[in-house]
């Protein structure tokens, strides 16, 4: 059994990641049921959506889930930066076709500045909440506290950890460099120091008096063994778990995960607006070129970027320009039910443990 804060208790040390748009109720649930603490992400979605999710993975097990939300400070608008944005995008979108957006809407909310969806987490009372992108507000946290949820964050660096410990949030999830997906930067405007996972996760482990989740890098049981000897509780796998069959992830997503020879990754603020780990494709290659403008903010940027995305599958080349996340491990996915990987990942941890 592994202990997460006070309250939570774990029979396995594996927490399937958010991952927004690719993670499921159905994929929360196996997870929780396999003894792994499964996880939806809610940032872009509606606050009836996230009240349906919920409901989702409560038909489909009685144990403990994460809900996600993103808590990025809120983005000023910047008609400038935003028009140079959408200009320089203009020859990518005249080349499948299509013209890009005269505008860019916020698509959604910071947590932090969203009450109905604070309110809508006070009814329902999941067991866990976590945050990216930063932290909450501190009447926020103290309300979700109240409601008995043990509090996750993530955390990139030693000084975001020891906010997130100084929040009274009772565990950090410590993403290092490797993983796929956004970073969760609380500042990306400061740049990032892009710390391993290894040495990210003793850090904390050293500093903190809070437990620490190893994230990033992490696809296999050997590996979750090795994080787990540097002092983290837990593994939190996201990548692991993308080719599972409970996930959203499209046939085109899980061959391009599969593929061989493996594929590359890099991270690129030119999706979204902010830094995010993914496959190598023209957003990373022709797009994040060096004379590029500075890209529009999140998450306006993420509405250009999920447009070109469209027009690039209507033109029949949906790889070229796809937001395909994955982490540097990425060459060791597998597709396997959600089930039956956990299991697996046990067997390797316990193997990989036997013989350290």
């Amino acid at each position: 059994m592994v202990t997460l804060g006070s309250r939570l208790t774990l029979e396995h040390p594996i927490i399937q990641a958010p991952m927004a748009g690719t993670a499921t109720p159905s994929l929360a649930a196996a997870v929780c049921n396999a003894g792994g603490l499964g996880s939806i992400a809610v940032g872009g979605a509606s606050v009836e959506a996230v009240r349906q999710m919920i409901a989702e993975v409560r038909q489909a097990t009685d144990r403990p889930f994460n809900v996600n939300v993103f808590c990025h400070r809120p983005s000023q608008n910047d008609l400038a930066r935003e028009s140079r944005w959408l200009e320089y995008l203009r020859p990518f979108f005249t080349e499948l076709g299509s013209e890009p957006p005269t505008s860019l809407p916020k698509p959604y909310q910071s947590f932090v500045e969203n009450e109905a969806m604070l309110a809508m987490l006070l009814e329902t009372r999941p067991s866990v909440v976590s945050f990216h992108f930063g932290l909450p507000t501190a009447d926020q946290l103290a309300a979700l506290r109240a409601t008995g949820a043990t509090l996750l964050a993530s955390a990139t660096t030693l000084a975001e950890a020891q906010a997130v410990e100084a929040a009274g949030i009772d565990v950090v999830v410590a993403q290092g460099v490797e993983a796929g997906g956004h970073r969760g930067l609380f500042e990306p405007e400061h740049g990032d120091t892009g710390l391993g996972t290894l040495a990210l996760t003793r850090l904390l482990v050293q500093r903190l008096r809070i437990p620490v989740v190893a994230a990033g890098g992490i696809m296999d049981g050997a590996g979750i063994a090795a994080v787990r000897r540097l002092g983290a509780v837990a593994a939190q796998m996201g990548t692991a778990f993308v080719g599972c069959p409970e996930s959203a992830a499209d046939e085109t997503y899980r061959a391009a995960l599969l593929q061989n020879p493996p594929p590359l990754t890099a991270i690129t603020p030119t999706i979204s607006g902010r830094p995010a780990r993914g496959l190598v494709n023209r957003f990373a290659r022709d797009i994040d070129r060096p004379d590029r403008p500075e890209v529009a903010p999140f998450p306006q940027a993420y509405d250009a970027g999920k447009l070109l995305i469209a027009a690039a599958k209507q033109h029949g080349t949906p790889t070229d320009f796809a937001a395909h996340w994955a982490g540097q491990g990425v060459a060791l996915a597998r597709a396997l039910p959600a089930a039956e990987l956990v299991r697996v990942l046990v067997a390797e941890m316990q193997e990989a443990s036997s013989a350290g």
